[in-house]
């Protein structure tokens, strides 16, 4: 493609890890990225919190703590967004997209609290919205699900979609260490942050999760809509446990679309840690991987792996969007806009059907495994296999159920808790991938 001669100017809001390598690769490739767009790309400016911070090699004249007045300025046609965080993000990005200027954000905090008003303001000012960065970093996989499979219906989409968990669970499952162990080990080698709270309490896969499901289903989905539960009580007996099943432990994000139990078309959207056998194609995922495992009724099972964290990952899908924001504007077309047709119902956890694992500290006398046996049937929910061990003080049940509304696996458990001869619960974990 043959360069206009006009340059596309940017606004890049964030000058950070990601931010910083989103200005190296706009230098470092500008030759290309001139070719395959047609237009050179220009920095108009950059917003930053603090002016006199040092951002080697970068112009200094570029700086500016005015942000919405950067965005306000006329000679901006695409505004990038890496500072993240709800405010005063969304207000910078809606003042953009209603006054028709390209959005592209690795924002995926603002994306699943708030999208709605990005994709309103889009729509108002007819402007491109694309976040390809805000899940799994450089994993090209919001595109195929926006674009490539809209002809295709998504039936469940499940995930690894958090490096700091996933290194944190590979290595407890690969050397038998327990939970703070690997958690140190991964703040050491810089995988996880100071203060780890939102990936290891699954706040930051829930925001993930609520992303991918809107765009799977077709559907508005919040990350207040998601159910969480973090992975900081998994154990290096759990683990065990886990090997001793032929399986491992994931965080998994998991959005799926079915029935409630009116029988009406919902979805179900949750992150929680789980058993999955070793033969799914998500418990080879290691270190501090992301993949999304993604099913749809024609084209089958989809898998998208990478990194899916850091500065130059984020930056290249960061680039991606730009790129193709900045076609579309030469070309005089937008981008497909918001698909939320089908307006599903989010169904709560309590309606979703999976397995648990449950082990037991039990009294040693007869009629234990009976009297527990007792307690699933009276809730209807089925035993798969159980496992005795120990005797006296050590004695142990450990039950793994068939597929049953979580709701009544919760009550289960829950009455368990209360019967005189289980002395603890020592734990709880779904399953997950199996029959």
């Amino acid at each position: 493609m043959s360069s206009s001669g006009k340059p596309v100017r940017l606004a890049l809001l964030g000058c950070g890890t990601v931010g910083s390598e989103v200005v190296r690769l706009l230098h470092d490739q500008a030759d290309d990225l001139t070719a395959r767009i047609g237009a050179p790309l220009e920095l108009a400016g950059i917003a930053v919190r603090r002016i006199n911070k040092s951002r080697g090699g970068v112009d200094p004249a570029l700086f500016t703590t005015d942000a919405l007045s950067l965005i306000k300025r006329d000679d901006v046609d695409i505004v990038i967004e890496v500072v993240g965080g709800i405010e005063p993000a969304r207000t910078w990005l809606v003042e953009a997209l209603r006054a028709g200027k390209s959005v592209v954000t690795a924002n995926k905090a603002l994306l699943a609290e708030d999208g709605a008003a990005l994709h309103d303001a889009a729509a108002e000012g007819g402007a491109d919205l694309y976040y390809e960065a805000s899940v799994a970093g450089a994993i090209p996989l919001l595109r195929p699900l926006r674009e490539s499979l809209h002809g295709d219906r998504v039936t469940r989409v499940t995930g690894i979609v958090n490096g700091t968990t996933n290194y944190i669970l590979s290595s407890m499952d690969a050397t038998g260490a327990g939970f703070s162990e690997a958690l140190d080990e991964a703040t050491e080698l810089g995988y996880a942050e100071a203060d780890p709270t939102a990936d290891v309490e699954g706040f930051d896969a829930a925001a993930k999760a609520a992303i991918l499901a809107s765009l799977a289903f077709h559907s508005r989905v919040t990350a207040a809509d998601v159910f969480r539960e973090g992975m900081t009580a998994v154990t290096a007996g759990d683990m065990a446990s886990a090997q001793e099943m032929g399986c491992t432990i994931k965080l998994l994000c998991i959005a799926e679309r079915g029935p409630d139990s009116a029988g009406q078309e919902s979805v179900s959207v949750r992150v929680h840690p789980a058993m999955i056998p070793r033969s799914h194609p998500l418990a080879g995922v290691g270190d501090a991987f992301n993949a999304v495992f993604v099913e749809a009724e024609a084209a089958g099972q989809l898998m998208f792996y990478g990194r899916g964290a850091g500065g130059t990952p984020t930056a290249s899908a960061v680039l991606g969007d730009i790129v193709a924001a900045s076609r579309n504007r030469l070309a005089g077309f937008r981008a497909p806009s918001e698909s939320n047709y089908a307006h599903l119902p989010v169904r709560s956890i309590g309606e979703a059907v999976t397995r648990y694992h449950i082990s037991l500290d039990v009294a040693d006398r007869q009629g234990v495994l009976a009297t527990v046996a007792g307690v699933f049937a009276q809730h209807e929910v089925s035993i798969a296999t159980v496992r005795q061990s120990g005797r006296e003080e050590d004695a142990k049940l450990v039950i793994v159920t068939h597929g049953a509304p979580d709701a009544d696996l919760a009550a289960t458990v829950e009455e368990l808790s209360g019967l005189d001869i289980v002395r603890s619960i020592a734990s709880v974990l779904r399953v997950e991938g199996g029959s």
